[in-house]
């Protein structure tokens, strides 16, 4: 392990000690207390919590590059709805994405200069970030495993602003 990866590890190891201290989330419930399930991106700027007010113990959050619907996604969400109770799923995608204004096989290009050749594999790049939002909710809400089961809805959130911005699914 380099040394900077020693220092990191150790300031968090530290804070996770600070945390301990005045940790309250013991008596948190496995299932969601507003029966929701967050789908949004990886990106750093986005905190699903604080930006849609929840606690811990909330909602299920799932993150991924773009905040996709992945198969990872529909197998968390039918885990999440069958058998802890989630009836609500909002998909969140966000402003200046590295996988917005681009395309899959660019992604890949730009990987394999990277030395890494991820193959076929989806990567969800794509040119309309509202029309990505409509495409996951949409796919989503006719998924067989969820369709009728759950209220799907997806937003936009401005990373610069804060501003969380519905998405008419049409």
């Amino acid at each position: 392990m380099t040394s900077d990866a020693s220092d990191l590890r150790e300031q968090l190891l530290d804070a996770n000690h600070a945390y301990m201290e005045g940790f309250e989330g013991a008596d948190v419930a496995k299932r969601p207390a507003r029966q929701l399930f967050v789908l949004t991106c990886m990106d750093a700027r986005v905190d699903p919590l604080r930006l849609l007010g929840l606690d811990v113990g909330d909602a299920h959050v799932m993150r991924n590059a773009g905040g996709r619907v992945s198969d990872d996604a529909v197998r968390s969400l039918v885990l999440s709805s069958a058998l802890l109770g989630t009836q609500h799923a909002v998909v969140i995608h966000h402003t200046d994405c590295g996988l917005g204004l681009t395309s899959d096989d660019a992604v890949r290009d730009d990987l394999a200069g990277h030395g890494l050749d991820v193959g076929n594999v989806w990567i969800g790049a794509f040119d309309d970030l509202d029309q990505s939002v409509r495409d996951d909710v949409e796919t989503l809400r006719s998924h067989p495993l969820i369709a009728d089961r759950i209220t799907v809805w997806g937003c936009v959130y401005d990373v610069r602003t804060g501003h969380l911005r519905p998405v008419d699914p049409t």
